[in-house]
């Protein structure tokens, strides 16, 4: 086990490295840059002036000399700083980050709490019209776009007071039940689409782990309904929810950006989008690079969920 999370924790750096090379270079396909966004259309400069700009927001250079000296950087700890507020990019993000992490964290916690119950209903129930119903409903969730539904929720829940943050972020630890109350619409507009998903897995899963012949043995020794459900058809049946749950875990983070800036809420997702607006390339690299680095280390953790679920799983020495 522990020679398999080692052998994964290095797997990151060959994926963190492609991630730093396209986004360091795709970036600067935005049109524009951060020294024509400073200057804006009115500022005229003499030509030393705009040489000593050049050098300040690094466009004296190459592009790849750019790159290796930033990958340098950040392999000892130094993202850099802001070309706009001139600030070290790695606190400002570390302070917005616990906020995406809740929203993603109480996504996840919904989509989970919504798909497979209803999941394990539809796969149970043998009413046609329930059955429908609920499959109708998982493909209407999966149909809606999450920044559609958030805005619907905010005209829908903007006279209700203490529903729409709108930028007026309470920490959990200061007041949980504000906290949860402001973020429960956020996390349900992006955690709607992947309850959907766990749904329809949840239901196909079961359907075929009801037909296995453990379980007609459990029902065949008069063991209750729930006891065979639970016990013996669920713990086999959410092995691939896990695996769906955990893969989406890093799409429901990046929901969050466009979902906090709906909702106006300081998180990281919403300065990765200013850092775009004002070309700000250093602070687009950082947040891109650790949402990356997240991103893999929740597939380490579902695999490590999935071993201890399943007893018939090890991640043996080789890692298989």
């Amino acid at each position: 086990m522990g020679r398999y999370i080692i052998k994964r924790l290095l797997s990151l750096i060959p994926v963190l490295l492609g991630v730093s090379i396209i986004v360091f270079f795709l970036v600067r396909l935005i049109p524009g840059s951060a020294l024509e966004m400073f200057l804006g259309t009115q500022v005229e400069t003499t030509p030393e002036q705009m040489v000593e700009l050049k050098r300040i927001f690094g466009e004296d250079k190459s592009i790849p000399v750019l790159y290796v000296e930033w990958l340098g950087r950040v392999v000892q700890g130094d993202f850099g700083y802001s070309l706009r507020t001139s600030r070290s990019i790695l606190p400002d993000i570390l302070q917005r980050l616990p906020l995406s992490l809740e929203i993603t964290f109480f996504a996840l916690v919904l989509a989970l709490a919504i798909g497979i119950p209803l999941g394990i209903i539809s796969a149970l129930k043998q009413n046609p019209v329930t059955d429908v119903l609920i499959r109708v409903t998982g493909l209407f969730g999966l149909s809606l776009p999450q920044f559609w539904l958030a805005s619907l929720m905010v005209i829908a829940f903007s006279g209700f007071k203490g529903w729409i943050p709108m930028g007026n972020y309470i920490p959990f630890f200061q007041n949980p039940l504000v906290n949860l109350k402001m973020l429960f619409l956020p996390s349900l507009s992006i955690g709607i689409g992947l309850a959907a998903v766990i749904m329809r897995y949840t239901r196909n899963s079961m359907l075929e782990v009801m037909q296995m012949d453990y379980v007609r043995t459990a029902k065949a020794k008069g063991l209750k309904k729930r006891v065979v459900v639970v016990r013996h058809a669920l713990r086999n049946a959410i092995l691939p929810v896990i695996t769906v749950a955990g893969f989406n875990t890093g799409y429901l983070l990046g929901g969050a950006i466009v979902i906090e800036e709906v909702f106006a809420l300081p998180g990281m997702g919403r300065l990765a989008l200013y850092a775009i607006y004002q070309r700000d390339y250093p602070l687009i690299q950082g947040i891109v690079l650790l949402i990356a680095a997240m991103f893999v280390l929740v597939n380490l953790v579902t695999d490590l969920i999935y071993a201890a679920i399943d007893p018939r799983i090890r991640l043996d020495e080789g890692g298989k």
